[in-house]
């Protein structure tokens, strides 16, 4: 009995030379993993260049967690500024969050890239920052709130990193899964149709327009800390003042917290009636 001849492995559809590695689903081209490389790099400096991104001599902090889609962010922004002569100061920066067995190994992974690619790294942690570590706001929350206080914390984190490095811009590395759950929790949160996928839902997020009438938060600087806020005070702030006071609660969700008690005071001393002071907003970062 004749064997069945196995199908012949589809060659790249670009170089046709070497054995297909992957389907891009942007395009929905077969091709070899170098040919990936070079696409994947090649459009990422097109995007630079179209959109001015950059200008030669800005100094420039590169989001590092230690994770694939940073790594991968310090390898091309480190490559692509050598080979096309951007002219950029690259920085690392790092924020340690105080979780052990966490972001210790990750850090580790980021001081590799520090060598590897010989860039400058600066790490910033939250007991510099705020007093306190996640591991010591887990004891004292619990896990079911954890993550508020780490994200807004961590935002915050690479701001100030950024500004004791003095940087003109930070990059961060995403993936399509990272931009697609922003763009639809922001549909749906207008109450807009879901997209069926994830490319689908990008594209939608590139195509949106905002109306001229719509009413757009108007950015300011915490009374507090003096970072970028729209509140009186940043929610950073209201969430650090929680823990101080022993309210940890204080700043999470809808609940009444710093800026409406600030509000309130300010109505009552201007002699409002106590009905509006009452109905001050809570907290909407």
């Amino acid at each position: 009995m004749e064997k069945t001849a196995k199908p012949k492995s589809r060659l790249c559809t670009l170089c046709n030379e070497k054995r297909a590695a992957l389907k891009r689903p942007k395009t929905l081209e077969q091709i070899c993993r170098e040919c990936f490389y070079t696409v994947f790099e090649d459009e990422i400096h097109r995007v630079i260049v179209d959109n001015q991104l950059f200008k030669p001599g800005e100094r420039i902090a590169i989001g590092a967690s230690g994770g694939k889609d940073s790594t991968v962010l310090a390898y091309v922004m480190s490559e692509l500024n050598r080979r096309h002569n951007y002219g950029l100061d690259l920085f690392l920066l790092s924020v340690d969050e105080g979780i052990t067995g966490y972001r210790d190994d990750s850090l580790e992974t980021v001081k590799r890239n520090e060598i590897q690619y010989g860039l400058p790294l600066k790490v910033v942690s939250y007991s510099e920052l705020y007093g306190w570590t996640m591991d010591e706001i887990v004891k004292l929350i619990g896990l079911k709130n954890n993550c508020t206080f780490c994200g807004v914390f961590r935002r915050q984190a690479l701001d100030r990193g950024a500004a004791l490095l003095k940087v003109d811009k930070l990059v961060t590395g995403h993936n399509a899964d990272d931009i697609a759950e922003t763009v639809l929790l922001n549909i749906l949160r207008g109450d807009i149709a879901r997209p069926r996928a994830i490319l689908d839902i990008i594209k939608s997020g590139e195509d949106f327009r905002i109306s001229t009438s719509t009413k757009m938060p108007e950015q300011g600087i915490c009374e507090r800390c003096g970072y970028i806020s729209s509140q009186k005070w940043c929610k950073a702030c209201v969430l650090l003042e929680g823990l101080n006071r022993g309210l940890p609660k204080l700043g999470i969700g809808r609940s009444r917290g710093i800026n409406s008690e600030h509000n309130t005071n300010t109505k009552q001393a201007n002699g409002t009636q106590s009905l509006q002071s009452k109905q001050c907003g809570s907290l909407d970062f």
